[in-house]
């Protein structure tokens, strides 16, 4: 089993009940009652499935030294008991946006959308883990799948987060982008 490797799975079970499901920018997903979180493949969608997406971690790709220190002490770790709120946000970019050499996606990422310095202000209150689609091949539906954890108390901060993201230059290069919010089961 890849312990890199998480399949989204939208459909009848599992611990996050779905409460909505909107399409930021592009096509829709089908519309699921539970989200399961599976570290390794499912290699079909398992009996009341509408959907499976899939991701690996991997290292930070757009950030400097001090980013990176700064992102790992400020940051924790996802499973927090009292975070019960969730989002999964899959993000497909544009072909646009990978042409670009990578320090022009920097430049765009950090230097004008400020997207690391955006997210350290809401550390540690959102936890979060970004998986890459991109490294299956071209052919998957987003190129991006970011899971944040929050308690019900940080649900406007993380409105806020991702609202500040969504005006920045850099989501001028989004062609898809889905907003899934779950709550957990024993909430």
């Amino acid at each position: 089993m890849n312990a890199r490797l998480f399949s989204f799975v939208g459909g009848v079970t599992g611990p996050w009940r779905v409460v909505n499901i909107s399409a930021i920018v592009g096509d829709p997903l089908a519309a699921v009652r539970r989200l399961d979180i599976v570290t390794g493949a499912v290699p079909e969608a398992p009996d009341g499935a509408n959907w499976v997406l899939r991701g690996l971690t991997s290292n930070e790709r757009y950030v400097t030294r001090t980013e990176k220190d700064q992102l790992l002490a400020k940051q924790p770790t996802l499973g927090r008991t009292h975070a019960i709120c969730a989002a999964l946000i899959p993000i497909r970019k544009t072909a646009s946006w990978w042409g670009l050499a990578q320090d022009e996606r920097r430049r765009i990422f950090e230097e004008s959308s400020n997207h690391v310095a955006t997210g350290l202000r809401y550390l540690p209150a959102v936890a979060r883990r970004l998986h890459h689609c991109r490294d299956f091949g071209e052919n998957e539906p987003f190129d991006f799948l970011t899971w944040f954890e929050f308690t019900r108390s940080d649900s406007p901060a993380f409105d806020e987060l991702v609202a500040g993201l969504r005006g920045t230059e850099e989501w001028e290069y989004v062609e898809r982008e889905i907003d899934i919010r779950v709550v957990r089961d024993d909430a």
